[in-house]
């Protein structure tokens, strides 16, 4: 048996490998010709990368490059720091299958010195690469998603029944900064469902012993209070610094205000309501037409008018199974999560019915209502309003709860 020395072993890989000039990269990089792979070592992949390059360390690249390249005929190009490691690697690759692999001469020092661009990424620090390493091995998240995550802001509107669950995930999740609009107080009977809240917070105000629990959950999460009602007046300065708002109130008219705020303001929606043994989930999403979204329904599009007072009875009269929101809410979470971090398909235009008794998951699609008088093609809400008369309620007096389940109009059709 041939023993080779370490310069025989790369002569040999390089003759039986393609290689590529960084003069031609770069000139292929913008039209996405070639999907980068950089295999170095963390600590120099944070000094600076090939824009668009995806990180795979050497260690772990036989292991996780299906995940970035499924197709054995994907272009792939390899870099390490100067052309060796990259050489060996594309070697293996083409032992996988891999027919159009090219390893990047003198590497990523040989590009830096060219003059061509680089981007230095945002990073985890070692504590958060432990805390979100289930997240960080998911493709679909990655290191870069988490940091999204880490730099997003998402509102709740209300610390009850679906706020509780859906706060305590998107904290563990690296949410940086969660808002809860909140004016109730911890009360006996919340604990049964309430998970936010324990026997030693009742009589407490439930945006403080909030804060105190997600604080206890994760200490990265900024958690900002609001201990006041969410009205016409102050519904845009709470809104508008956020980017995605999760909907857990009990009371339409802070469902419609909402709704129109979130519409008005460009913020994606995602709204949530459980009755008995029932929940339904769904995202309404406002089109960004530089983003390339088109958008979805609001609201108003399945609801156009609040039920007759007395119609629906809240929670409190008819009763609500105790699990039942920590399963909804735990939806709303992973669909604030998709929306922040670019993956998935959110639930825009679909409504997912779901019924704890017989345990089925229904689909409905969902059409934007061209007459909407908040999204349609000639809206005639165009400023907020307080919609307590019109629900043919009280004024609110800020109680934030679990929403009753919907009536829902002709509007829906089932998918599945």
């Amino acid at each position: 048996m041939s023993r080779l020395t370490r310069d025989q072993l790369i002569a040999l890989a390089r003759r039986e490998i393609n290689e590529i000039a960084p003069q031609e990269l770069a000139s292929q990089v913008d039209a996405g010709r070639y999907a980068i792979i950089d295999i170095r070592e963390r600590d120099e992949f944070v000094q600076g990368h090939i824009p668009g390059a995806h990180f795979i360390p050497r260690g772990f690249l036989e292991l996780q490059i299906e995940q970035h390249a499924p197709d054995r005929e994907t272009p792939l190009v390899i870099y390490c720091a100067g052309g060796v490691r990259s050489a060996l690697a594309a070697r293996n690759l083409q032992e996988m299958g891999y027919s159009n692999v090219h390893s990047l001469i003198s590497g990523f020092n040989g590009w830096k010195n060219a003059g061509y661009p680089f981007t230095v990424p945002a990073v985890l620090s070692e504590e958060q690469r432990i805390r979100y390493s289930r997240h960080t091995l998911l493709n679909e998240i990655g290191e870069a998603g988490q940091i999204k995550l880490l730099e997003s802001k998402v509102l709740l509107i209300g610390a009850g029944g679906l706020g509780s669950p859906a706060a305590m995930y998107l904290a563990a999740a690296g949410v940086g900064t969660l808002g809860i609009v909140d004016f109730d107080t911890v009360d006996l009977s919340n604990l049964q469902r309430q998970l936010l809240h324990g026997n030693s917070d009742v009589g407490r105000p439930k945006v403080d012993s909030a804060i105190d629990r997600l604080h206890a959950i994760n200490p990265d999460v900024e958690v900002i209070g609001y201990r006041e009602p969410i009205t016409s007046r102050n519904a845009r300065e709470i809104i508008r610094d956020y980017d995605v708002v999760l909907n857990g109130s009990d009371n339409f008219p802070t469902r419609y205000l909402v709704n129109d705020a979130c519409r008005l303001l460009g913020k994606p929606l995602v709204d949530a309501s459980i009755f008995m043994f029932e929940g339904q989930v769904t995202v309404y999403q406002p089109p960004i037409p530089e983003q390339g979204i088109a958008g979805g329904p609001c609201y108003r599009c399945l609801y156009p008018d609040p039920p007759p007072p007395g119609e629906v009875p809240s929670c409190a009269e008819a009763g609500v199974l105790g699990v039942l929101p920590g399963i909804v809410g735990s939806l709303q979470a992973i669909e604030a999560i998709k929306l922040l971090a670019g993956f998935g398909e959110p639930l825009v235009g679909r409504l997912l019915m779901i019924d704890t008794l017989d345990m089925s998951f229904r689909t409905l699609n969902v059409a934007r209502d061209p007459h909407c008088p908040v999204c349609g093609v000639t809206p005639t809400v165009t400023e907020l309003i307080d919609y307590e008369q019109f629900c043919g309620l009280p004024a609110s007096n800020g109680h934030v709860h679990e929403p009753v389940n919907g009536h829902v109009n002709g509007r829906v059709s089932v998918e599945a």
